[in-house]
């Protein structure tokens, strides 16, 4: 019998002390670039949706505003998939799966139709196209510096900028850590080697990220909540709450990833047209909603990103009939979203779970606090399937109040996770599939890092 390698000698290389400097450089080079992408975002929101009403004449955004730019938004799209490389990046309908490479010639159709949609309305998150954006550019920066990179080495510097890119959204390296670590599937040590790059990464590049706020006084574009009441003590009425939330949350989601699937392919027969008809349906979702209620119409478009936190605070604003309502808009603008539009599914699923935590609230036994970290950890977890995310997403976003009710978002969790395995059925076979054109897909395998500029397959 041989004894087995040591399966961290190469981080013991000159090779991987250098991987590490290029970690930490590609970070600051991604966590700008990503920092300026939202900033943009941001900008073309505020220009599109205030701005722009009152040059033309009116003194707020008219009720049928959303129409426009979401008719806009939907045509860019729409040509996007059809006529540019990588079809705008991968649908959201099938899932957070982040993976492969980005091309070089896809990244201009996946900054666009991303852009379009985050920026004029759609319900979709920004998190999917800026880990594509951030693996794909910090690969095509290296190449551009040395052009013999080895795909080993590669498939691990996408990885850095996907690292970067993510944290400076999620506004913390750890939690952009173990989501990337959880949806890869990666173990044992070789997930240690393979991304301890991308931590150096994440942690430098955060830091630029809030350098870059201060210094700017923009501000950071993460998703914070600062303001809010202490959580109660928990109890057993609550515990079941959990329960049953994580089990509505399971049903809700199921339906509308069903939804979405459903309406993708009707979308993607004639795209030029049913895009921007997909846009005009998240508006007329958004119309209904702000002429019912009263409320902005913001509650319902965009990812949710920038509304939670407000929400949170205000929540004493809202009425249980406006939160339902609320609730109903926003799902389905998120299903015909996720089959139309290029995006994440990680803010607006955190955005319908406060909404239904907030709702149920009101009645006996379910504290405000409770019912919102319950709501978001059960939402993220049946939409993303990633269950250790969700508890880390949501504790992180609540701070110390989301510490303090822990135990119930694991448990409405794990319940939200597990009831959507058994709604999706018995799994499909394997096949084999050829990577998606415009990627280039992580090599398989033991292979170290590259000596002498080849990867070298270790016995």
């Amino acid at each position: 019998m041989s004894t087995p390698a040591d399966p961290f000698a190469v981080m013991r290389t000159r090779q991987y002390a250098v991987l590490l400097i290029m970690a930490a450089v590609l970070g600051v080079v991604i966590s700008f670039l990503v920092y300026w992408y939202l900033k943009l975002i941001t900008d073309i929101q505020t220009w599109v949706y205030t701005d722009l009403p009152k040059s033309v004449g009116f003194h707020g955004e008219p009720p049928w505003w959303p129409l426009l730019p979401l008719a806009v938004a939907g045509a860019i799209v729409g040509a996007t998939i059809r006529y540019l490389p990588g079809r705008g990046g991968h649908s959201p309908a099938d899932g957070f799966h982040p993976g492969g490479v980005a091309a070089a010639v896809d990244l201009p159709g996946i900054f666009l139709a991303s852009l379009a949609g985050l920026s004029l309305g759609a319900v979709i998150g920004p998190e999917a196209p800026t880990i594509a954006l951030g693996g794909g550019l910090a690969v095509l920066a290296v190449k551009l510096a040395k052009r013999d990179v080895p795909q080993r080495t590669a498939a691990i510097l996408a990885a850095t900028g996907s690292f970067a890119a993510i944290s400076t959204l999620l506004g913390n390296p750890l939690s952009g850590a173990v989501l990337l670590l959880e949806a890869s599937g990666l173990g044992g040590a070789t997930a240690t080697i393979a991304l301890l790059p991308g931590l150096v990464g994440a942690g430098i590049g955060s830091l630029i990220f809030l350098g870059l706020g201060s210094l700017t006084g923009y501000g950071t574009f993460s998703l914070a909540i600062p303001n809010l009441p202490s959580a109660a003590h928990l109890n057993v009425a609550q515990l079941a709450w959990a329960v049953g939330i994580g089990a509505a949350a399971a049903v809700l989601s199921f339906g509308i990833k069903r939804l979405a699937l459903l309406v993708r392919p009707h979308l993607e027969r004639l795209l030029l047209l049913m895009t921007p008809l997909a846009g005009l349906a998240v508006a007329g979702l958004a119309i209904a909603y702000a002429e019912g209620t009263g409320k902005p119409s913001s509650d319902v478009l965009f990812s949710g990103q920038a509304a939670l936190p407000p929400l949170l605070e205000h929540s004493a604003s809202y009425t249980v009939g406006a939160l339902v309502l609320l609730l109903v808009c926003k799902a389905l603008a998120y299903s015909i979203s996720l089959g139309g539009f290029r995006g994440g599914p990680i803010f607006p699923s955190m955005f319908i779970g406060a909404v239904g935590g907030m709702a149920l609230s009101h009645l006996p036994g379910l504290p405000l606090i409770a019912g919102a970290a319950i709501g978001i950890g059960a939402m993220t977890a049946g939409m993303l399937q990633l269950p250790i995310t969700a508890v880390l997403i949501t504790t992180l976003f609540l701070g110390t109040d989301g510490i303090a009710v822990m135990p119930l978002t694991i448990v409405a969790v794990v319940t939200a996770f597990v009831l959507v395995k058994w709604l999706t059925g018995p799994p499909s076979q394997p096949t084999a599939e050829s990577p998606p054109q415009g990627t280039e897909s992580p090599p398989q395998g033991d292979a170290e890092l590259p000596r002498d500029g080849r990867p070298v397959a270790s016995s």
